[in-house]
């Protein structure tokens, strides 16, 4: 039985997770395979809400890096880029024991602002866990303040993860 074939009740081997993670699948969605730990829930054995936005940072800072831009080097450039807005729609929880994936895409940028969508799914997709919408803004590191555009090396940078679209 494949991993996507899997019900919550029976956990895929890590094996089966790993082929699926950190790749950008052909709609421009970058997958990132996550399993709900019992620190990752609550007294009931759902996942956290707090702990859907850990999951979607880290997948876009993995996107990013599956293609070759660390995240790090990003903010060395002297730029920070913080969360300004974020609309998320919880539509079921994710329970102890289950995988699911992160899936992100950047969806575009405006000026200084970066919009990332996001989807958290089952694994074979038939199941809907969480949509959102995260819209980052670039920084001044050192002035602490919102810059008027995007240092070029960024927006380079960012621009390869949209690719043709």
């Amino acid at each position: 039985m494949s991993a996507e074939q899997q019900t919550p009740e029976q956990l895929p081997p890590i094996d089966a997770i790993e082929k699926q993670c950190l790749r950008i699948a052909a709609d421009n969605w970058f997958e990132y395979p996550v399993f709900a730990h019992p620190h990752h829930t609550d007294y009931a054995g759902n996942v956290w809400h707090g702990t859907y936005l850990t999951w979607m940072e880290e997948a876009r800072v993995e996107c990013l890096r599956s293609i070759g831009i660390e995240f790090a080097n990003l903010v060395a450039l002297g730029s920070d880029l913080p969360v300004v807005e974020l609309s998320v729609r919880y539509h079921r929880p994710i329970q102890m024991g289950m995988a699911a994936v992160v899936k992100t895409r950047m969806a575009d940028m405006k000026g200084v602002r970066i919009n990332w969508d996001y989807q958290i799914q089952s694994l074979d997709g038939k199941e809907l866990y969480l949509t959102a919408r995260v819209t980052l803004v670039a920084v001044d590191r050192e002035k602490g303040k919102i810059l008027r555009q995007l240092p070029s090396t960024v927006k380079d940078a960012l621009l390869r993860v949209m690719g043709d679209r």
